[in-house]
């Protein structure tokens, strides 16, 4: 048993659970981090990077279970207490994975060929947190104050905007809440629709890539590893859930601005200085 091995994974799970939900993109910490550590080969790393965000995402159905079966049960049956539309959540969550569903699934194997590289995630962290910088100087009129009041019209461009997020270093969670933010949900709704909404895109990018690619996970303590990781990123998202959301009730989002930024021109400046190693 290689204890290095098992260790790295816990770091690799602490850093999922931590980066998920934030705007600051967990794939592009969790490449960072893999390339630093020389964590796996290449081809089980960028499996392990994919599939470890399960781990998160059951965090998300754990704890917002009873508004999850709620609106389930709204879009299935048209009734759910308290909600003047009950199947509004249901078929906004529906119409936000579509886009990004079809882009994943064509172009899958070949993101993660070109661009699941330390390069293209330090160019994408500093676009990203510009963007936001710019979101949070142009603020929008609230259309949107809870989840289940996003409109399907715009439930469609925050799945657009989550098509960005499959460039490494954009963040899913970042591109959906900043995304809604400029249409004007709440900052609490935008949070919120985005952890609801990275559930059938994670799940289902996670079990896509584990079904093709499985093969590359050939031992045992292939899976132990894998299994470490994701329980650890678990355990972690469950705790960040909890803080995000308190954290956006009382402040803007500046600060992720600023670590994507500093996080870029870190990993640029030791690609020029140190000889880092950016190649894909």
């Amino acid at each position: 048993m290689d204890l290095l091995l098992l260790l790295q994974a816990v770091i690799m799970g602490i850093v999922e659970g931590i980066t998920e939900f934030l705007p600051i993109s967990s794939t592009g910490y969790l490449i960072l981090s893999a390339d630093i550590m020389g964590f796996w080969t290449k081809e089980k790393a960028d499996l392990f990077i994919v599939v470890i965000q399960l781990g998160a995402i059951l965090a998300v159905i754990y704890d917002y279970w009873g508004r999850l079966w709620q609106a389930l049960m709204g879009l299935i049956t048209g009734k759910a207490e308290g909600l003047a539309n009950p199947r509004q959540l249901g078929l906004s969550l529906i119409v936000a994975t579509i886009p990004v569903m079809i882009l994943g699934f064509t172009f899958a194997d070949e993101i993660k060929m070109y661009l699941f590289n330390p390069y293209t995630v330090a160019i994408m962290l500093i676009i990203g947190g510009l963007l936001i910088f710019y979101v949070e100087k142009n603020p929008k009129p609230i259309i949107a104050h809870e989840a289940e009041e996003v409109s399907l019209k715009t439930a469609l461009m925050i799945g657009l905007f989550q098509c960005l997020a499959l460039i490494p270093g954009t963040s899913r969670s970042g591109s959906t809440i900043i995304g809604a933010l400029w249409l004007g949900v709440s900052r609490k709704a935008a949070a919120e629709f985005s952890f609801f909404l990275g559930i059938p895109v994670i799940v289902g990018a996670g079990l896509l890539d584990l079904i093709k690619h499985r093969d590359a996970l050939s031992t045992t303590e292939d899976w132990l590893v894998l299994g470490v990781g994701t329980a650890v990123s678990f355990i972690v998202a469950l705790l960040c859930i909890r803080w995000l959301v308190a954290w956006v009730s009382r402040r803007d989002f500046t600060i992720f601005a600023w670590l994507r930024i500093v996080t870029g021109i870190v990993v640029l400046i030791a690609a020029w200085a140190f000889g880092y190693n950016i190649q894909g």
